[in-house]
């Protein structure tokens, strides 16, 4: 299970701490991404973290703007949400996937399709 929290309703230029509970999988072994889509939008996958060699990636809409760091103890994944614009404003899922294929690890690009669970969303509204 999945469950993304965090959200809420910041002026442009703010920032916002979106969470994700990870249960009911080996957490360590899974790559855990950040998706989100905003009204009359298709999914745009935003950023991941791979929990087996702590490699991230980003999109390059929010490069500089947005960090994700991971807490394997708690099963937590965290997206820090910096210097906010109203385009960023979107319903924000947190999906997650094996992070290793054999012995190699995995990396996907950050399309929805390449993530096999997935968690409720987080509203996100940045006012201008």
């Amino acid at each position: 299970q999945l469950q993304a929290s965090g959200g809420g309703l910041v002026q442009a230029g703010g920032s916002l701490r979106l969470a994700c509970a990870a249960s009911g999988f080996t957490f360590e072994e899974h790559i855990i991404g950040w998706f989100r889509r905003a009204p009359g939008k298709a999914r745009e996958g935003i950023s991941y973290i791979n929990n087996n060699d702590g490699s991230t990636k980003f999109a390059d809409s929010v490069k500089g703007r947005f960090t994700i760091s991971t807490d394997i103890v708690k099963n937590m994944v965290y997206l820090q949400m910096n210097s906010l614009k109203p385009e960023d404003t979107a319903v924000y899922y947190c999906a997650a996937t094996l992070g290793i294929v054999g012995p190699a690890i995995y990396e996907p690009t950050l399309s929805d399709y390449e993530f096999d669970y997935w968690g409720q969303g987080t509203q996100v509204t940045v006012s201008s």
